[in-house]
C-alpha cells in the first residue's frame, strides 16, 4: 500500500514543477546570501587587515573566523525556531539580518565593532543554512527532491562567485612592494572592502521581499493541525492525487510517532544516535577536506605558489567559475548516480588533488601546477560533498526530530569550519603550505572509508520511507 502511494506521488508530483521550483528558488536565496558573505571576505581581507592593524596569526586567524561563532548560534537556534515559528519565517528573518549586517559590516571603524556585525551576519547563515535545505527538502516530490535541494547548494555556489566578481571588480590594482602605510591610504584600504560588504545588502533585500510570500512547510503545518493548509499547498505542488497521497504518508508517519514519543529520550535510542551521528560526520567532513581554504584564504595559496597580487584576484574568479559550473553538473547527476556513491568518487578525488598539490609545493612545481590542482579539487567538491552533504542533512533525520537533527548536524559543520579556517594560518606556519594541504588530503582519504562502510542510500525514496528505513534497519 505505501508503495502504491509513493508511486503516485512520483507520478503527480511533475503536474506543477514550475510552481515547486519557484518555491525552491526563493528558499534558495538565502544560499545565495551564505556563500557570498561567506567568501566576500576572501578578498576584503588584505585590506581590512591594514585598515585595522593586523598583524598577529591571531587576530588575522579571529577576524576570518568570527563569523562562523554567530553561524553556530544561528545553527543552534534554528532547530527550536524552525519548529515554533515555523520554516518561511525563519527564513524572512534571517534575510533581515543579512541585510543589517552587512551594511553596518562595511560601516565598521573600530576592529571591534567589524567582530560584532560579522558575528551577527554569521547567525543569518546559521539559519538559513539550516532553515533552506530543510525546507526545500520538505516541499520537494520524492522523484526530484535530490535536485531541489541541490538548487540550495547551487545558490551558495552562484553567491561564492558572485562575491568573488564583486571583490575583482571593486579591488583597484595592487602595485607590488608598496609600503604598508602608503597602502594604508589608498583607495582599496579605506573604502574598497566597505563597498565589498555593502553590496550584500542588494541580494538581500530581493531574498526579504521574497520570502515573504513563501508558503509554509506543509509538514510543520499538518504537525500543527492546520491539514487544510497543508492540503493546499501540496495541492499546488503536484495536483490532488498528490496531495491526497502526501497526507496520508505524513499522518501515518505522525501516527507512529505518537506511539512510540517518549520526549527528549529518543535521543537516547541506538537508531536515532547512529543517524545523528552520520548527519554530524558527513557535515564536519564536507569543512574539513579543506576547500573553503581555498576560498578564504586563497591569497595565501595562490602567493606561495607564486602568483603577484593581480593575478591573485583572477585566480579566484576562476576557482567560482570552476565551482559554478561543477555544481550545475552535480544537480543532473544526483537523483540518477545516488548521494552515497557520489560521496565516496568525491572524497577520493578531493584527496588525491590535495597529496597532489602538497607535492608540487614541496618540490616547487610551476605555480600553474597549483592552480590547476587546486580546480581539480574545487571540481570534486562541487560535483560531490558540497551539494549532496546538505541533501543528505535534509533527508537522513525522521521527522519527530527533522529540525533538531539539522540543527545538530549543521552546527557541527560550523564549529569545524571554525577550527579549519581560525587553524590554517597556524597550521600554514608550522607545518607549512605543503604539509597542510597533506594533512587535509589524509581527512579526505579517511572520507572515503565512512561514507562506504556508514552512509545509507536515500535516492528516489520519499522522507517517510528514509524514516521507516532507519526506523526499522539500523
Amino acid at each position: 500500500m505505501q508503495e502504491n502511494s509513493t508511486s503516485r506521488i512520483a507520478a503527480t508530483s511533475v503536474k506543477n514543477s514550475s510552481y515547486v521550483w519557484g518555491i525552491a528558488m526563493v528558499a534558495a536565496l538565502g544560499g545565495l546570501l551564505f556563500g557570498y558573505d561567506w567568501v566576500v571576505i576572501g578578498g576584503a581581507r588584505q585590506f581590512y587587515e591594514i585598515y585595522f592593524h593586523l598583524s598577529s596569526s591571531t587576530l588575522v586567524g579571529w577576524a576570518n573566523s568570527c563569523a562562523l561563532v554567530g553561524c553556530l548560534i544561528g545553527s543552534l537556534a534554528a532547530g527550536p525556531l524552525a519548529n515554533s515559528a515555523g520554516r518561511s519565517r525563519i527564513l524572512f528573518s534571517s534575510a533581515i539580518l543579512f541585510a543589517i549586517s552587512s551594511i553596518f559590516t562595511g560601516h565598521a571603524h573600530t576592529f571591534s565593532n567589524f567582530i560584532v556585525w560579522r558575528i551577527i551576519g554569521g547567525v543569518a547563515i546559521g539559519l538559513s543554512s539550516n532553515v533552506s535545505p530543510l525546507y526545500i527538502a520538505e516541499i520537494s516530490p520524492a522523484s526530484i527532491r535530490g535536485r531541489l535541494v541541490s538548487l540550495n547548494q547551487f545558490a551558495i555556489v552562484v553567491g561564492i562567485l558572485l562575491a568573488q566578481i564583486v571583490n575583482w571588480t571593486i579591488a583597484r590594482p595592487v602595485i607590488s612592494g608598496v609600503p604598508t602605510d602608503v597602502l594604508f591610504q589608498s583607495w582599496n584600504v579605506q573604502e574598497g572592502w566597505r563597498w565589498m560588504f555593502y553590496a550584500v545588502a542588494i541580494p538581500a533585500i530581493v531574498f526579504t521581499l521574497a520570502s515573504f510570500f513563501l508558503p509554509e512547510s506543509p509538514r510543520w503545518l499538518l504537525d500543527r493541525g492546520r491539514e487544510t493548509e497543508a492540503r493546499s499547498i501540496l495541492k499546488n505542488i503536484g495536483g490532488e492525487s498528490h496531495a491526497s497521497a502526501e497526507l496520508a504518508s505524513i499522518q501515518r508517519s505522525f501516527a507512529r510517532q505518537a506511539a512510540t514519543s517518549i520526549g527528549w529520550k529518543i535521543f537516547l535510542r541506538p537508531e536515532i544516535l547512529r543517524v545523528v551521528f552520520i548527519g554530524m560526520a558527513l557535515a564536519v567532513l564536507q569543512q574539513w577536506t579543506g576547500i573553503n581554504i581555498l576560498f578564504n584564504y586563497a591569497a595565501e595559496v595562490y602567493r606561495s605558489a607564486g602568483y603577484r597580487a593581480n593575478d591573485i584576484f583572477l585566480n579566484i574568479v576562476i576557482t567560482g567559475t570552476i565551482n559554478l559550473v561543477f555544481t550545475i553538473v552535480s544537480m543532473t547527476l544526483v537523483d540518477r548516480i545516488g548521494r552515497r556513491r557520489l560521496m565516496i568518487y568525491g572524497a577520493a578525488g578531493i584527496g588525491i588533488s590535495h597529496v597532489l598539490c602538497a607535492l608540487a609545493y614541496h618540490e616547487q612545481w610551476p605555480a600553474a601546477a597549483v592552480l590547476i590542482l587546486t580546480l581539480c579539487a574545487i571540481a570534486c567538491y562541487a560535483l560531490t560533498l558540497a551539494p549532496v552533504t546538505w541533501v543528505l542533512i535534509a533527508e537522513i533525520f525522521p521527522q519527530q526530530i527533522r529540525s533538531q537533527g539539522v540543527s545538530a548536524a549543521v552546527s557541527a559543520l560550523w564549529v569545524a569550519s571554525f577550527f579549519l579556517t581560525y587553524s590554517f594560518p597556524s597550521l600554514n606556519t608550522h607545518l607549512g603550505t605543503a604539509g597542510t594541504f597533506l594533512l587535509y588530503g589524509a581527512i579526505c582519504l579517511s572520507g572515503v572509508l565512512f561514507v562506504a562502510k556508514g552512509v545509507p542510500e536515500t535516492k528516489g525514496k520519499t522522507l517517510e520511507q528514509i524514516e521507516d528505513a532507519i526506523t526499522v534497519h539500523f
